[in-house]
């Protein structure tokens, strides 16, 4: 009897193995997207992270070079523009345990929220 099962001698993937190849290729496929979609999101925040903290520095160099009489008011709001993107700032002057040295907070905000994307404080003599 040579014949044996002709389709067992030929070599070959069943169905069956076929199917659960294609399940696992599918679900990687799945993972991968949502990786990928996860790094997006991420990437997002990170730069809205970075510019808001560069209009804080750079608020608060301004601070730092501002005369007494601008600083003396105690408080400051305006915008600005950077990356393309509107920011809103505010700007408080508080007093500290040491007479001569006055201590100043940036908050930065993106334009339309209230939520702080990131803050800066700075020491400097008092006006």
């Amino acid at each position: 009897m040579a014949c044996v099962d002709a389709r067992r001698a030929i070599g070959g993937f069943s169905l069956i193995e076929l199917l659960v190849a294609l399940a696992v290729f599918g679900l990687t496929v799945l993972a991968l997207l949502n990786l990928a979609g996860e790094n997006t999101r991420t990437a997002v925040v990170v730069e809205e992270q970075v510019l808001a903290g560069v209009v804080a520095d750079n608020r608060a160099a301004e601070a730092l070079l501002a005369t007494p009489a601008q600083l003396a008011a105690g408080a400051d709001a305006g915008e600005t523009l950077l990356g393309d993107r509107a920011w809103r700032w505010t700007r408080s002057v508080s007093p500290t345990d040491m007479a001569a040295i006055v201590r100043i907070d940036v908050a930065v905000m993106p334009a339309g929220e209230e939520r702080v994307a990131a803050e800066a404080t700075v020491f400097r003599e008092a006006p």
